[in-house]
């Protein structure tokens, strides 16, 4: 049962016995609910997570567990409080603006996102581990059982999936801590450029981190090598193949993300719009006549 910010607020020790609070909702957020709670002078964000994300791969105290880490890094908003065993996160608030996809693919902030996605790589082993492959076939899994409707060509979407993770086996073993959602609305610009929302990351593939950066964004071919180039200081041919293998894996996850939250979700959003948005864009690019091609780079 999702609490009420009240409830929430009285079990923050920070807050206890403050007289002067004011509470504002936040827009944004297709999962969670988001409020700014100002202290006196000083102003936070509660996160009130929607109800049974567990179906959704987020674990809240790994989730809680990473971002102290980006925090401390100051890669992410500091956490001050973890409220157990609902698993609602208080962040100190940061003054700053959304930064627009297109401003955020100008070749100076490409640049820093690689720089940043290099500091998220390079952070202490966090708890959770992320594979794209297995979160497509536990989201395919709820979606059978709650009688979700899938598209056509699913099985065949599959049966390509199972190739490239055979292809790409030996490289998937290496792993980095990873935010593995990067959506515009999770870049923050204050007086740096902060990334938000890390419910769903774990040790994973640094490629997927690319990938869904750059799907998320509208990233151009000649973008991504650049990104690229940025992130490891050269491109080579299977470099962007594993790219664009992510980028179909980041839209196959998206598209079973959306169906999950048709059953699961009580919140007021077109899932099965977003599902279908990222199906249609996933099987015109697993089509792609350079797909087998992407793939002889790991055989």
């Amino acid at each position: 049962m999702t609490l009420a910010v009240e409830e929430v607020m009285a079990r923050v020790p920070i807050w206890e016995g403050a007289s002067d609070i004011s509470v504002t909702p936040l827009e944004g957020g297709i999962t969670n609910r988001n409020y700014r709670v100002a202290v006196g002078k000083k102003s936070y964000v509660l996160r009130i997570a929607g109800g049974n994300t567990e179906l959704l791969g987020i674990n809240r105290e790994f989730e809680y567990r990473t971002q102290r880490i980006a925090g401390e890094l100051r890669i992410a908003p500091e956490v001050v409080a973890f409220i157990e065993p609902e698993g609602y996160l208080v962040s100190k608030f940061i003054e700053g603006r959304p930064i627009p996809a297109e401003e955020l693919r100008q070749p100076e902030n490409l640049a820093h996102v690689a720089m940043i996605l290099n500091e998220i790589h390079s952070m202490p082993s966090i708890p959770g581990v992320f594979s794209p492959f297995q979160v497509v076939r536990s989201y395919t899994k709820i979606a059978r059982e709650n009688n979700v409707t899938f598209p056509e060509k699913f099985d065949w979407l599959i049966s390509q999936m199972n190739d490239a993770e055979a292809a790409m086996m030996n490289t998937s073993r290496i792993q980095r801590p990873c935010h593995n959602d990067l959506l515009n609305g999770n870049f923050l610009f204050g007086d740096k450029i902060y990334v938000l929302d890390w419910e769903y990351a774990g040790m994973g593939d640094v490629f997927f981190d690319l990938a869904n950066f750059s799907n998320n964004h509208g990233l151009s071919e000649h973008e991504d090598e650049f990104l690229l180039d940025c992130y490891f200081g050269r491109v080579t041919a299977q470099s962007i193949a594993h790219m664009n293998i992510m980028k179909i894996m980041s839209d196959f996850r998206e598209a079973m993300w959306g169906l999950v939250q048709i059953r699961i979700s009580d919140l007021d959003f077109d899932f099965l719009g977003y599902a279908n948005q990222h199906f249609y864009r996933l099987l015109e690019r697993a089509l792609n006549p350079r797909w087998e091609s992407w793939l002889e780079e790991f055989r």
